[in-house]
């Protein structure tokens, strides 16, 4: 299953670039953690979509200076336990909560072990999912075939890669780039493991 490794071109992605890629994941991953919010009454998918629209506006240059720290306490308050909730959904929940909160550090400092580190939490999540929906009967090579060829890993790397791609053609990716990117990344409001509200 270590196939689906996080790109090594993230070296390449400069501060800015690197807080564009986090933001663009957690983007991905949100549908996630909304889903759990209704299903299990738990928490505030309103409190992460404002955190994420107030690094979006920052990154496109739309509003003044941002408080992330307050931003990431406010998030901090509706992240899910997993020892709480018998169910499945916690954990991509879980997963949407540090990505956020990885992508509102990287606005403070930003990091290539961090961005890395958001790049293989989806695709791990990916897995986690194909494990749990996978026959019980399949032998452990099967498994791993199952995982490493299913739609949803090659479509996350495939968005991966693009992502990088869009973001390295300017050092400072303008407003039109970041909203293409975001867009990209709400992919309709299905998230990274193929589930939506709708």
């Amino acid at each position: 299953m270590d196939a689906n490794q996080p790109s090594p071109r993230l070296k390449q992605l400069n501060d800015q670039q690197l807080s564009a890629f986090c933001a663009a994941i957690s983007e991905r991953l949100l549908p996630n953690y909304a889903l759990f919010s209704q299903v299990a009454e738990f928490g505030n998918t309103q409190t992460l979509r404002t955190a994420l629209d107030k690094i979006w506006d920052r990154l496109c240059n739309r509003c003044g200076a941002v408080n992330f720290e307050t931003q990431m306490e406010k998030v901090d308050a509706v992240v899910p336990d997993p020892e709480d909730f018998d169910m499945y959904g916690v954990y991509p929940a879980l997963d949407t909560c540090v990505a956020l909160i990885t992508t509102l550090n990287q606005m403070v400092e930003a990091s290539h072990q961090d961005a890395r580190q958001t790049s293989q939490l989806s695709l791990q999540g990916i897995e986690t999912y194909l494990e749990l929906i996978a026959d019980a009967e399949l032998s452990d090579e099967q498994l791993v075939r199952f995982i490493n060829t299913h739609e949803l890993i090659e479509q996350e790397l495939e968005f991966q890669e693009s992502l990088i791609d869009q973001l390295l053609q300017k050092a400072s990716p303008d407003a039109a780039t970041l909203d293409k990117i975001r867009t990209q990344a709400a992919n309709d409001g299905v998230s990274n493991i193929g589930i939506s509200l709708d």
